[in-house]
């Protein structure tokens, strides 16, 4: 395994960062145990989880909120020379019931999740905490049918804010960071003028303010190099791209189409696979060339990128995550690069350079 620094931090994790979000709902308790067990001994010490992780709240009976951190919690507990020997991450935003104040970024929600979060964890502390999302202080709609509450009491009340205030949120945060219950703050899901806003609020007040941004990124999903990769260059984060695999579509989806294997619906089903055959076709063709898992070249194309620190490998068995470890072996070369360019071509470039004179 090889190791960076978390952004402008000193502290080092793995190149490699093992997601969880499948523990609990699609994979079972003892497979979950074990895929840790697996990336710990692969020298993988990046833990990423999250608070409202172990359910699909669309799916009846699939898992439960919370789940996940307490299936990591009592991995934990089993032998407690593991929480020394890992980064963990997890994060605060979600809708974590139907009170009104349990979600969003207020100092109110922050303290009790971070004190629920540690409770289920089985930990003292949490290592990396993530704002989940920018704080918009909307209700989202699909929380009113997976909670089964009257849509009167998901109401936002007329007088609350569009957003938590900066100065709250780090306030919150900063008495974490005193009491030891977290040692560095996360962004996700933020766009550019979010970071440099949540960073020129926090050193204002002296504060190290975020070190890293989660942000969907892969081949197949270029987006962020228009203003969030300038934006974590400029201040210092390190990138985590979750969804690396563009859900799927870079592992492989014609073979695994073609043995029966691909995903039947949803962005992947028939029509998403005519629609892009010809890109699909030149990538994977690509991939045998060189010798390489269509997965672990997604993967080494991230790594390649000076701002990236880790892709997320959200595996769901061991199988995926041994296959996960040989992109950081890979050496893509500038050609090759050149070539997946051409096949997955991003947005040209940063803002504004890429659509102004």
């Amino acid at each position: 395994m090889q190791y960076s620094h978390l952004g402008r931090t000193g502290i080092v994790v793995s190149r490699l960062c093992l997601g969880t979000m499948s523990f609990g709902c699609y994979t079972s308790e003892e497979d979950s145990l074990a895929i840790l067990n697996e990336a710990l001994e692969q020298g993988i010490n990046f833990i990423d989880t999250a608070n409202s992780y172990g359910w699909l709240g669309w799916i009846p009976d699939r898992g439960r909120i919370g789940l996940t951190e307490e299936i990591i919690g009592r991995w934990l507990s089993e032998d407690k020379t593991r929480r020394d020997r890992i980064v963990l991450a997890t994060k605060v935003y979600a809708v974590m019931s139907a009170e009104i104040n349990d979600r969003g970024l207020s100092a109110y929600h922050i303290r009790k999740a971070c004190e629920d979060s540690l409770r289920r964890l089985q930990t003292d502390h949490i290592d990396l905490y993530y704002m989940h999302h920018i704080d918009r202080g909307e209700v989202q709609e699909q929380y009113k049918e997976w909670w089964g509450v009257p849509e009167r009491d998901l109401v936002r009340p007329a007088h609350r804010r569009r957003e938590t205030p900066w100065e709250e949120i780090w306030q919150a945060m900063e008495v974490l960071v005193e009491q030891g219950k977290v040692i560095y703050v996360g962004s996700s899901n933020f766009a550019g003028w979010n970071i440099a806003q949540s960073c020129e609020k926090a050193s204002a007040r002296n504060f190290l303010g975020p070190v890293c941004e989660q942000s969907v990124y892969s081949l197949s999903n270029r987006m962020v190099e228009l203003e969030v990769i300038p934006a974590c260059r400029e201040y210092g984060l390190g990138l985590v791209p979750y969804s690396p695999l563009g859900g799927g579509c870079l592992a492989g989806l014609l073979e695994k189409a073609g043995s029966g294997q691909g995903r039947r619906s949803g962005v992947f089903g028939e029509d998403y696979i005519e629609a892009h055959r010809d890109r699909l076709e030149a990538y994977e063709s690509l991939c045998r060339d060189l010798g390489e898992t269509p997965a672990a070249a997604a993967l080494a194309w991230l790594l390649d990128n000076p701002v990236v620190t880790a892709p997320i490998i959200g595996t769901r068995t061991i199988e995926q995550l041994r296959s996960s470890l040989r992109a950081v072996e890979i050496d893509l070369g500038e050609e090759t690069r050149a070539r997946l360019d051409e096949i997955w071509p991003g947005p040209g470039g940063q803002a504004p350079e890429t659509y102004a004179w």
